[in-house]
């Protein structure tokens, strides 16, 4: 089901390349970064109480916080605009894929090493 979806995945990529708008208005903008930004924080803390405890599910949090983290980089950056805006996005990008890459590490750890 998996491969199926992935490979549907790229002519769909395609359409939406060809037919999205290069702009929109975005109702409830603030409350949609607001939620990504708690979605990352309790992931964080999530992850942190899982780490410490020894549990093997640090590294599902870990998982899912680093694509999270990844996630918001990403809109950060595309949806800046140009200038001092798109500067800043790209500096804060930085320690944000660290983290990423910190979350990422831990949840290829094995679990042994949780302990």
């Amino acid at each position: 089901m998996l491969s199926a979806v992935a490979t549907g995945m790229v002519p769909w990529v395609f359409v939406l390349g060809r037919t999205l708008p290069e702009t929109a208005q975005v109702r409830h903008w603030p409350a949609l970064w607001i939620g990504l930004d708690l979605a990352m924080a309790l992931g964080c803390a999530t992850t942190a109480r899982l780490y410490r405890r020894g549990d093997g599910r640090a590294r599902l949090s870990a998982s899912a916080v680093a694509a999270l983290i990844g996630m918001d980089a990403w809109f950060d950056v595309l949806t800046a605009r140009p200038g001092t805006e798109l500067t800043q996005a790209l500096i804060c990008a930085v320690p944000e894929l660290a983290l990423a890459g910190m979350c990422t590490w831990l949840a290829l750890r094995t679990t042994e090493s949780l302990s």
